[in-house]
């Protein structure tokens, strides 16, 4: 009874979650078996190839021992990841946002169930493996170098690849937008040179709307890492971001914070990834 209530309120709760329905098993495990085929570093093709090849889920791959709860937070993370890829991969109709000086640039469109999303597009000095090393496998540890975030916490994992994650944010200047927290399934994937960090809200029992914050919605989004056509040592970092920050915010608001924070971030991330950093942190213990 417990996870047939889980997917009913997961399904009626969140506007972008209203339209979904879980894939079948093997179309799920068939979307990882196509994305394990990529391949090389080109500027779109991993895009373009993915889409090419979405549809073609036929293949048949043992399945993993999961529970119907499990395997419904399974599918929402693949699925977070393909509408990902889907929206990356349209190239038209991105207004831009801003552009900085160090190179990051926030676009923006308008899309159809879903509202206004973001991308960012950047170039950074490291390596992808050591980019995913950090956002990933220590993504608990975030609220320590970004001050935008207060916490991180994972609540269950499942299988190697699927997380539930509870973020708390900060208030921004002014408090002009308060704290916010987020329950989020986390779909995160390394297929050859490229690195997949994709996500969208979820419910989870470990976790009810806490007081004292709202509970904000994301999704789709995903950060894309993989190396750079240029140099192979530099990583190509796109993120989408959809988000909704509930509330009584004004649009223009929302639309500065949003752009805003992501390029704080990739800033947080340059000073937490730059040589020493860690030698640094190492001696302050």
């Amino acid at each position: 009874m417990l996870p047939a209530t889980f997917k009913l309120c997961a399904g009626i709760s969140y506007r972008h979650m209203r339209n979904m329905t879980c894939l079948r098993r093997t179309a799920v495990l068939a979307i990882n078996h196509e994305l394990t085929k990529l391949s090389g570093p080109g500027p779109s093709s991993w895009l373009n190839h993915i889409r090419r090849r979405s549809s073609m889920l036929s293949s048949q791959i043992p399945e993993e021992a999961y529970s119907e709860a499990e395997q419904c937070y399974v599918q929402q993370g693949q699925e977070a990841l393909q509408k990902s890829i889907s929206i990356l991969s349209d190239q038209d109709g991105w207004y831009t946002e801003t552009e900085s000086v160090n190179g990051s640039k926030v676009m923006s469109k308008v899309l159809p169930d879903i509202g206004k999303v973001f991308k960012l597009e950047v170039t950074l000095e490291q390596q992808a493996d050591d980019l995913y090393g950090e956002l990933v496998d220590n993504m608990e540890q975030m609220g320590e170098w970004n001050p935008n975030v207060k916490q991180v916490k994972i609540l269950q994992k499942i299988g190697s690849d699927t997380m539930i994650t509870h973020e708390v944010s900060a208030e921004t200047p002014g408090n002009v937008v308060g704290p916010r927290d987020f329950v989020n399934v986390r779909c995160a994937k390394r297929r050859g040179s490229t690195c997949f960090l994709a996500g969208m809200s979820t419910l989870h029992p470990g976790m009810p709307e806490q007081k004292g914050f709202v509970r904000a919605e994301n999704g789709p989004t995903c950060i894309v890492m993989r190396p750079s056509s240029d140099d192979p040592n530099k990583t190509k970092f796109t993120w989408l971001l959809s988000l909704d920050l509930k509330g009584w915010i004004p649009k223009t608001v929302i639309n500065r914070v949003l752009s805003q924070t992501q390029v704080d971030f990739i800033n947080h991330l340059r000073d937490r990834m730059a040589p020493g950093e860690s030698l640094e942190a190492a001696v302050a213990c």
